[in-house]
């Protein structure tokens, strides 16, 4: 990359470093600093989508970890080729393959997404197997564990035993007083692997021993006493077992992975190149870039482009457009007022799309890949090769000009300059001609009033300008295309205290045809400012709308809530009376309940029915009206025909069902059989049933939490079906059924309430069990309805 003059003078190179430093591996971040711009479309699209497609995983999932894993291509080839590898190399294997199946185990926890990068991850190739026995055979760099092999445990465990004899006979000689008084310091060592005592220099004739060492002063000799000789050789001998058991593990495990050198190296590749990618996502959340749309013809559209090494809270957003309408940009303006940087952005986003990167721009921005980004800025003089500015500059365009071709870009500043101006400006509109035909995308800046005028006059050619405040004397970044530049050499004098004499002289001195293009050039730019003041107060009227508009929207909503809950707490206070009601009614019942059993004649019970139908009617008539929400209303219905004896009616007010019995008469009264009662009522709160709603053992079809009951008026109903309900409003149906069935002398009533999660029949066996009525209960047998119906045993 740093041989190519044309990236490096974009600065291509310090993206490529603030990507490296993304990348988590060694490997990663070398190969992110040699990537090169791709001229072939096809390539830019794939790795445009990989980039794009690893933003969205880390995104979603969050960026998966690489474990700056090293290359290991070396030392499995040597283990390939037969070499042992060390424990540290083995070590860097297991880390390779634990980080392999890490990857894998991380993109399967990426449920319910496809992307381009799903092939990359299945080449990894994880190998659990020799992952854990190298990781529980080597516990560091230079220890292998006990548990590596059984000979391995049997010989170390005769080690400690052996070193545990030693260290007692010597523990014994140390704190012995015979040998205390000839011992340096009491204390057991080693020399040479040797277990040894501190002996006085003189009185090393006094301990018999060999002499291992000798202390830097001399007065200290270390000697293996000869009782314990014999038990140090075995040691010997234990530890030269021990590392040759060792050496054959290291061979084993270095042979196995040997066999899966191919496959292990090929992960790695994969691994570092989805290391790559992620680098590639995380340093687009960091730019908060976007994904460009990218073409092949030429055209560029950047909205909100930044210059991705300016501080991002400092960086002024420009829109750049080049190709469609003109296959040139020429821009001008004053020194430091951001032209170097327009041209800088343009050439160097490009080439970072070129690279699969994401650009720091605005959604939807377009860019065109080239065969070549041709660039020509700064100062290239040169003192060794004695070249001016100018010189280096001819010599580098010169350069351009035989490599440009119709899919080139070509980045040109301050053309022309460093020579006479006339000159230098008629050599500029040559050079751009000449690069124009060629079919080059060109982009240049330039202070010359006759490149302004050529950009006026020409077809294809346009100017662009970047704003400068002469009052503050500040560039404001911003690049105005469409409008030429103004130099502002005499405000900006002016300005910084130049006398008004000379400032005025200097402006005599221009040339008349001068002047004219820059008050035409003044009025331009007053216009512009004039409308883009108009344009910014449209748009935040247009702002303050939206948000009155989504205020208004808001306010709607919170009423609309608050409608809701005002409703909700009527319902719950509506509920709150009816249940109110039906324990009074309960305390009631129950209460006739006894006094029926205190009188059992046939009136008494004739009165105990009646009395409790009436109840019930009466607490459906309360539950109707006491809901504030929603009430029922006859009003509007016309009975289809005349009613006729044997007609199944609804009463509408006490959501009843009954049996015409008597044709209305002539207060237009209906009598109707309700049950065992029998009653009067108007024919305007009667609705007709049709009989194809009638089943043909002439039942009413069973509906969800209602219950069954007979058209002819001689049979009592003795089952109910409660699937459906809540407990409670279970609980409310088959009391009803059992008073009825209490009156009538039943002594048996079928609940039906389904199998399901088994809540409703727990809730309905609780209340059974402190029913008065009820003697006892049991669920279904086979042929009854099993575990989904429950049989009921009243008392007599």
């Amino acid at each position: 990359m740093d041989n190519n003059r044309d990236y490096r003078v974009l600065e291509l190179s310090k993206v490529l470093e603030m990507l490296a430093a993304k990348c988590s591996c060694a490997d990663t971040a070398e190969m992110a600093r040699q990537i090169e711009p791709q001229s072939d479309i096809n390539k830019v699209h794939e790795m445009l989508t990989q980039t794009s497609d690893a933003h969205m995983l880390a995104g979603r999932f969050g960026t998966p970890s690489f474990g700056g894993v090293s290359n290991v291509a070396n030392p499995l080839r040597r283990a390939q080729s037969g070499a042992v590898l060390s424990m540290s190399e083995l070590l860097r294997v297991a880390s390779v393959l634990r980080m392999v199946r890490m990857l894998r185990e991380w993109r399967s926890h990426c449920e319910g997404v496809s992307t381009s990068l799903d092939g990359l991850f299945m080449t990894l190739a994880p190998h659990r197997s020799l992952e854990d026995k190298i990781t529980t055979s080597i516990l560091s760099e230079d220890e292998m564990s006990d548990r590596a092999s059984s000979e391995l445990f049997d010989i170390r465990r005769k080690i400690k035993s052996a070193e545990s004899r030693v260290r007692e006979q010597l523990d014994k000689m140390i704190r012995s007083a015979t040998y205390q008084k000839y011992l340096q310091d009491a204390l057991v060592t080693m020399r040479d692997g040797r277990f040894v005592v501190p002996v006085k220099a003189e009185f090393r004739g006094q301990v018999a021993g060999l002499v291992h060492d000798t202390s830097s002063s001399g007065a200290t000799v270390f000697i293996e006493p000869m009782g314990v000789v014999e038990a140090n050789n075995d040691i010997r001998l234990l530890k030269g077992r021990e590392q040759e058991e060792i050496e054959r593990i290291l061979a084993a495990l270095s042979s196995e992975c040997g066999e899966n050198a191919d496959m292990i190296i090929a992960s790695y590749n994969t691994l570092i190149e989805l290391d790559l990618l992620f680098a590639k996502a995380n340093l687009a959340y960091d730019m908060k870039a976007s994904l460009p749309v990218v073409s092949a013809d030429g055209v560029i559209d950047l909205k909100k482009a930044r210059h991705p090494l300016i501080d991002k809270n400092k960086v002024v957003p420009s829109d750049i457009r080049l190709g469609g309408e003109f296959d040139t940009l020429m821009i001008t303006g004053p020194n430091t007022g951001g032209k170097t940087v327009t041209l800088k952005t343009l050439g160097l986003l490009t080439a970072m799309t070129m690279c699969g990167m994401m650009i720091p721009a605005g959604d939807n921005s377009r860019i065109s890949v080239f065969d070549k980004i041709l660039a020509d800025i700064g100062d290239e003089q040169s003192i060794e090769q004695s070249l001016s500015t100018f010189s280096a500059h001819m010599t580098n365009i010169i350069r351009i000009l035989g490599l440009a071709t119709d899919k080139s870009l070509v980045l040109l500043d301050e053309l022309g300059a460093g020579t006479d101006p006339i000159e230098g400006a008629a050599l500029a509109e040559s050079i751009i001609e000449e690069l124009r035909g060629k079919g080059a995308r060109i982009a240049a800046t330039t202070h010359y009033a006759d490149l302004k005028s050529y950009a006026l006059t020409t077809s294809g050619v346009e100017n662009g300008s970047c704003e400068f405040d002469v009052e503050t004397l500040r560039p404001t970044y911003k690049l105005l295309i469409g409008v030429p530049g103004r130099s502002n050499a005499f405000a900006i004098c002016s300005h910084l205290g130049m006398p008004d004499s000379v400032v005025e002289q200097a402006k005599t001195l221009v040339s008349s045809e001068n002047t004219r293009v820059e008050d035409v050039v003044a009025s331009l730019d007053t216009t512009r400012q004039t409308m883009e003041k108009k344009l910014e107060e449209a748009e935040q009227i247009k702002i303050e709308a939206e948000a009155l508009k989504a205020e208004i929207k808001e306010r709607e909503q919170k009423l609309e809530k608050a409608k809701q809950n005002e409703i909700e707490l009527a319902r719950a206070e509506a509920s709150r009376i009816v249940s109110q009601a039906r324990g009074e009614a309960d305390a009631l019942l129950k209460e006739i309940d006894r006094l029926r059993k205190d009188y059992e004649s046939a009136k008494i019970s004739a009165l105990n029915g009646d009395a409790k139908s009436t109840l019930r009617s009466r607490l459906r008539k309360m539950e109707a009206s006491v809901d504030p929400v929603e009430e029922r209303s006859n009003e509007g219905y016309v009975l289809p025909r005349e009613l006729k004896i044997g007609d199944t009616v609804e009463v509408f007010g006490l959501r009843e069902k009954g049996t015409v019995t008597g044709l209305p008469d002539k207060s237009g009264n209906v009598e109707v059989q309700m049950g065992i009662i029998k009653s009067r009522v108007k024919l305007s709160e009667l609705r007709l049933i049709e009989e194809s709603k009638i089943t043909l053992n002439g039942q009413k079809r069973k509906q969800k939490g209602s219950t069954t009951h007979s058209i002819d008026t001689k049979t009592v109903q003795t089952e109910v079906d409660v699937r459906g309900c809540t407990v409670d409003e279970g609980i409310l149906e088959v009391d009803r059924v059992i008073d009825h069935a209490v009156v009538m002398k039943l002594g048996e009533v079928r609940v039906i309430h389904g199998k399901g999660t088994g809540a409703l029949r727990a809730g309905l066996h609780q209340h059974f069990r402190k029913h008065p009525s009820i003697k006892s209960f049991r669920l279904g047998v086979y042929g009854e309805g099993e575990n989904g119906v429950t049989i009921l045993e009243l008392k007599k």
